[in-house]
């Protein structure tokens, strides 16, 4: 009788442990596998506002992509192209518009917060001039995409082949903040090349090579 009872309790414990073991299953990464990964950045930069509203070319802020092996961060400077001008919301802009004209004032520069901590990073004044007392501290950026270092990719044979940079960063125009889409995994890179051998990307012909040799070297 007991040894019945222990044989149940047994099975009913290893039928536990494996349904356990598939649902935690589906969480497990494998080693230097970050798909899904969105961290919080040092400012809230929204992609779904410049590549998808505003139609940004990708290549404007990210032009390493096309003659350098990494795509690079644009400098502040060229977020200072429009953000000399453009400081806040256009609705945040158009309210001090209307209450400025019903005050019969003139209207005040308003300034976001995310855009604050760009002038900041800058050491401009509230004028958006430089100001010797402030000290211009580096936006702490946090890598999203980061491949292991036996890993050679280059982004300018895929950008030159007229790949489009959503093949492996995903809708990036949709994102308010950047997620990694895809594995990267070399499984992944792979049948990728795989897939475009032979095919026509943007008006070429693709044929992309698969040997050990072309990443890792």
């Amino acid at each position: 009788m007991k040894t019945r009872l222990y044989m149940t309790l047994l099975l009913v414990g290893i039928l536990l442990a494996a349904v356990s073991l598939v649902v935690n299953a589906r969480g497990v990464r494998l080693a230097g596998i970050d798909q899904g990964y969105q961290p919080v950045q040092g400012v809230a930069y929204s992609h779904r506002l410049h590549a998808g509203e505003l139609a940004i070319p990708c290549l404007y802020c990210h032009s390493g992509a096309e003659k350098s092996r990494r795509a690079g961060i644009p400098a502040v400077s060229l977020c200072m192209n429009c953000h000399r001008f453009v400081t806040a919301t256009m609705g945040a802009v158009r309210e001090e518009e209307r209450q400025a004209q019903e005050a019969g004032r003139e209207p005040r520069m308003l300034v976001s917060a995310e855009l604050a901590k760009l002038y900041a990073a800058q050491g401009l004044d509230e004028r958006l001039e430089p100001d010797p007392a402030l000290t211009a501290t580096p936006i702490a950026w946090k890598r999203v995409h980061n491949l292991p270092d036996f890993v050679a990719f280059d982004h300018r044979p895929h950008v030159a082949a007229g790949i489009v940079c959503q093949s492996c960063h995903g809708a990036i125009e949709t994102m308010e903040r950047v997620r990694q889409e895809a594995t990267l995994s070399m499984g992944w890179c792979v049948t990728c090349h795989r897939d475009l051998t032979g095919r026509t990307e943007a008006g070429k012909p693709v044929n992309p090579p698969l040997d050990c040799a072309t990443c890792h070297y």
